[in-house]
């Protein structure tokens, strides 16, 4: 059946999600609930309100509904860039000569090159519904904070983006899309807050972090009347939102009889990976299949493979609400590695809870190894990936080298969500033999985790 199988798989508009999934609901054990850094007990939605969107708290909290419908305007949207194609990387393949199946969803279609839109529009659409002037929000990469100038723009909203500043330098090109999309950037941390400027005073010359992002952008919203912040990862209503992605995944490779054996997917915050594993998770959850999940992360910022379950702020500042998750403290800035929307100190509570119960491996991978893959690929499948999504795709060849050996015949699926286009300094470094595999120190962790609460 396998030769029948194009190379790419495209569903027709009539089969586009028409809900969210929530995997939460299928979670015998719920994610921790996020609390109140001064009380510390779980936030309650009037508390959550002053940060963020009404329905978009609503959606946070909400840990009963299995599926959510998604609004009739963003399915409108999303008709512009979706259904995305999943692809059989046959050429891949061959190269590798491996009898391993390898196929990859892929996310960079838009002009915000990567998935990060599927949650942006909902974000956006939330804070026109309920009459809001603009949004505050970080971005690393520069990823989110393109995509939600697109989706500001749309809806005729303000955009304030803080912009990590390793990657405000770095990738210059991503921030003059988000000018060009009517978004104000700037870099972070900054002197235009006061808690940019107390990181910079503890941090000279710090190259900043989403952390640090994070609390500036927080800051403005909550100090400016009509605004409200947003996030492109980490929370569960982001998750939530990339939904899509899986479903559609999951609704293309019924179609054709496919069941993976390995879901692969690079995590900083958690978005993407936890977009694209949902509903097969929820299918393991339920006891209906049985799969194996991998998250990829940079050894330089090793959340998972080398951080602590627990409850930590989300912000270098230290002024949002405390999350129980995998973390490297809130006052760990990583080094300034090329893959910016991994430099996060955290991980999505959910899929803390999910790798803590045993549900989903993880494995931290240096950035020369990660650039190799992401040549590699680019040179046998023609697409030049983000150096975020090189992450899954250097496990994903190592997955497929294994079978090689074993003459196993597995299949594996991961998460392709961004292009590499603006990336062209860390593709330079690489090429110049200028690149660093920098692995933080035992010691520099432990500075790290002495920052968390006692709780």
């Amino acid at each position: 059946m396998s030769e029948a199988i194009p190379y790419k798989i495209y569903l027709s508009e009539d089969e586009m999600p028409k809900e969210w999934y929530n995997v939460r609901a299928d979670m015998k054990v719920k994610p921790a609930p996020l609390l109140n850094p001064a009380t510390h007990e779980p936030m309650t939605a009037e508390e959550l309100e002053g940060v963020f969107c009404k329905e978009l708290v609503k959606q946070e909290l909400d840990n009963d509904n299995r599926y959510i419908p998604i609004p009739q305007e963003i399915q409108d949207f999303y008709k512009m860039y979706r259904p995305s194609p999943l692809v059989r990387a046959y050429c891949l393949e061959k190269k590798l000569d491996t009898p391993a199946k390898i196929y990859y969803k892929f996310e960079g279609n838009n002009t915000s090159g990567s998935h990060k839109l599927n949650s942006a529009i909902a974000q956006a659409y939330y804070a026109k519904q309920q009459g809001l002037k603009g949004v505050t929000t970080e971005t690393g990469a520069g990823q989110w904070g393109t995509a939600l100038s697109m989706a500001c723009s749309y809806f005729e909203l303000d955009c304030k983006v803080f912009m990590v500043k390793c990657s405000y330098e770095q990738k210059p090109f991503r921030r003059e899309v988000m000018r060009t999309y009517g978004a104000s950037v700037t870099p972070s941390p900054s002197e235009t807050t006061e808690v940019g400027k107390k990181i910079l005073a503890a941090h000279p010359g710090t190259s900043g972090s989403l952390g640090c992002a994070i609390s500036e952008a927080v800051e403005v919203a909550t100090h400016s009347e009509g605004y409200r912040y947003v996030l492109g990862s980490v929370l569960n209503q982001v998750l939530l939102h990339q939904s899509v992605i899986g479903v559609e995944t999951k609704t293309a490779m019924d179609k054709y009889g496919i069941k993976p054996d390995l879901i692969i997917g690079c995590a900083g915050g958690g978005s993407n990976l936890g977009g694209l594993i949902s509903p097969f998770m929820g299918e393991q959850l339920r006891g209906e299949a049985d799969y194996r999940f991998i998250a990829v992360e940079p050894a330089s910022c090793p959340s998972l493979t080398r951080g602590r379950y627990g409850y930590d702020f989300c912000d270098t500042g230290m002024v949002c609400p405390l999350a129980k998750m995998y973390t490297l403290g809130s006052g760990f800035i990583p080094s300034a590695n090329h893959a910016g929307g991994l430099r996060y100190h955290g991980m999505s509570s959910v899929l803390s809870e999910l790798y803590d119960q045993g549900l989903m491996e993880a494995r931290s991978v240096g950035q020369t190894a990660v650039f190799e893959a992401a040549e590699q690929f680019a040179r046998v499948e023609g697409i030049l990936p983000a150096p975020e999504s090189s992450h899954a795709i250097r496990v994903a060849i190592d997955e497929a080298m294994k079978c090689k050996e074993t003459g196993e015949e597995k299949t594996i699926l991961f998460g392709l969500t961004g292009t590499g286009y603006f990336d062209m300094v860390a593709y330079e470094k690489f090429h110049n033999g200028e690149m660093t595999d920098y692995i933080p120190t035992d010691e520099e962790l432990a500075a790290g985790f002495a920052g968390m609460p006692q709780i």
